[in-house]
């Protein structure tokens, strides 16, 4: 089987669904974290206020790695296509 090490486009990796991660606040709101992005992080008073900021954080991460030609890891769930 052969497996794909990296995709072709920017809008394919912007399709993939990584694994998303809520830390409720003592403070109120929510820390949230894409842990297969390293730095990937945002926050929000709510929970749909966290998630638009994480996937807008997610589409800025991505951006900036495929114009700097950085490494952009797969999901740590991901299961490629054969």
């Amino acid at each position: 089987m052969k497996t794909q090490d990296k995709l072709t486009t920017l809008k394919d990796y912007l399709n993939l669904n990584y694994p998303i991660t809520f830390y409720p606040e003592n403070e109120g709101g929510y820390t949230v974290i894409i842990q297969d992005l390293e730095g990937c992080i945002s926050e929000g008073e709510t929970l749909e206020e966290a998630m638009e900021n994480i996937l807008d954080a997610k589409q800025s991460w991505l951006e900036t790695a495929w114009e700097y030609g950085d490494n952009i890891p797969f999901p740590s769930n991901f299961i490629p296509n054969n």
